[in-house]
């Protein structure tokens, strides 16, 4: 493939590890379509659609970008990038349409295709078991707020690791239980549209112990050289000025923003000022004896999504607030800069914050970024070409950010770039594109972007120029 670059060469090569992974991502219910065939149910997602007022424009993501129709031409095109590993997630109720009971064959047997097709060309699955498709029936049993909804978790990771644990060798429990937790029972803009402090923090709580009850089972289940991880959406967070309130109200979102989840999984607690900050929402009765045990569960590595810095101070959140406990002592500012499509500012220095910070706190857990990348403004000139040079640079200064922590001692195995396909953006609908291949929804045409051949290039070169 040609380089596409919006500046000139230098001569600086910015060089990765030998065996570094070079990937790209998606996931099921933004891609897959086919939201009705092969005896799929409803999610919590495709119910969230079909209540209005909920996504723009009411999309849904019943075509999304057909994937479920269209997986070995997607593949074709991963293989032309030259990838290495292809990271994807499994609809839930494709496999176990009530989240309870056996499988569907002729869902599991879309998974098996995938991952042999995945095999056959070279690309390595890496699987993720849960990215926000709840199987609605499970969702009107009480949902993620129950300890129920973590143990059938724990049935469908099994499931899924004796239909492909042969073949798969990565495994990722969950995908950002922060989101799907605090804003999809907490501010109530994300599935299943839930407005209580008080559930957003169970959920966040029973999404460690069905992280930790799938982590047991797969390391029953597979062989003993697969390797196990979980994926957070960690927030670099900066305090506006360094007075005692806006530290405070940074330790206050890093507490319930990141520690909520590391502390359990890492060091088996639950930290100590997260439960004073949260004391006027929940005593915390939930959690029970063993559960921390079992949300230690070694895990293998860790997966990383960022993608912009949260800059606060000292202030009050907007209600509903998705930041338990912190609401009336937290506000949010915009960061200085650049901004995406998304009105996310583009500050790489925040991921080279997080790996840095993770190569302290963790010493010894291998690093993955599994999710990184932005949503531009792209569209087909009269020519059928995508220009997309402002995700070129994006892309290029977070690798650079990568490689520097790399440098500063971060034990990063890999990068997957967020995403291969345009997709359903979840409540934006198909108003924003993050692929690196756009998507003619109406006719499912696929064509690079710019943004695709500059990523193939670097793959294939191992780096890039700095």
């Amino acid at each position: 493939m040609t380089a596409v670059d919006a500046r000139p060469e230098t001569t600086t090569e910015l060089r990765f590890p030998a065996g570094f992974r070079w990937g790209t991502a998606t996931a099921a219910y933004q891609i897959e379509g086919a939201a009705t065939e092969d005896g799929r149910t409803p999610s919590i997602w495709d119910t969230f659609c079909r209540t209005p007022g909920k996504v723009r424009n009411g999309d849904s993501g019943d075509i999304a970008a057909d994937h479920y129709h269209r997986m070995r031409e997607d593949i074709a095109l991963m293989k032309q990038l030259g990838v290495t590993d292809y990271r994807f997630s499994v609809a839930w109720p494709r496999v176990q349409p009530t989240g309870r009971g056996p499988a569907v064959q002729k869902g599991l047997d879309f998974y098996r295709r995938l991952t042999d097709e995945l095999l056959e060309a070279g690309i390595r699955p890496v699987a993720t078991l849960y990215h926000w498709d709840l199987p609605q029936e499970l969702e009107d049993a009480g949902g993620w707020p129950q300890r129920e909804t973590a143990r059938r978790f724990g049935d469908y990771a099994g499931i899924m690791a004796d239909a492909l644990g042969d073949r798969v060798a990565t495994w990722t429990t969950l995908n950002e239980p922060w989101c799907a937790a605090f804003l999809g029972y907490g501010s109530g803009v994300h599935a299943p549209g839930r407005t209580s402090a008080s559930a957003s923090l169970r959920a966040a709580h029973y999404f460690n112990l069905a992280h930790g009850l799938a982590a047991q089972v797969l390391h029953t289940a597979l062989p003993s050289t697969s390797e196990i991880s979980l994926t957070l959406n960690l927030h670099a967070v900066r305090p506006l000025t360094d007075s005692a309130a806006d530290l405070d109200a940074a330790r206050r979102i890093d507490a319930v923003g990141n520690r909520i989840f590391l502390d359990p999984v890492f060091h088996g607690r639950i930290p100590e000022d997260l439960v004073r900050d949260t004391a006027a929402v929940t005593d915390w009765a939930f959690v029970q004896d063993g559960d921390l045990e079992v949300i230690s569960t070694p895990i293998d590595s860790l997966g990383i999504n960022y993608y912009s810095p949260t800059v606060v101070g000292s202030g009050s959140s907007d209600s509903p607030s998705p930041w338990a406990g912190a609401e009336e002592h937290v506000r949010f500012l915009p960061a200085p800069g650049p901004r995406t499509a998304m009105d996310w500012p583009v500050d790489a220095d925040g991921l080279y914050e997080l790996l840095t910070r993770l190569r302290d706190d963790l010493p010894g857990v291998p690093l993955v970024i599994t999710e990184n990348g932005a949503a531009y403004d792209d569209y087909a000139d009269p020519s059928g070409e995508v220009h997309d040079p402002e995700r070129v640079e994006y892309l290029r200064a977070h690798l650079s950010a990568v490689h520097r922590a790399i440098g500063a001692g971060a034990d990063v195995r890999g990068y997957f770039l967020w995403s291969l396909l345009d997709n359903f953006e979840w409540a934006y609908g198909y108003s924003k594109r993050f692929g690196i291949v756009h998507v003619d929804f109406a006719t499912q045409r696929r064509t690079f972007k710019d943004s695709a051949r500059w990523y193939g290039d670097v793959i294939a070169r191992g780096g890039l120029t700095g």
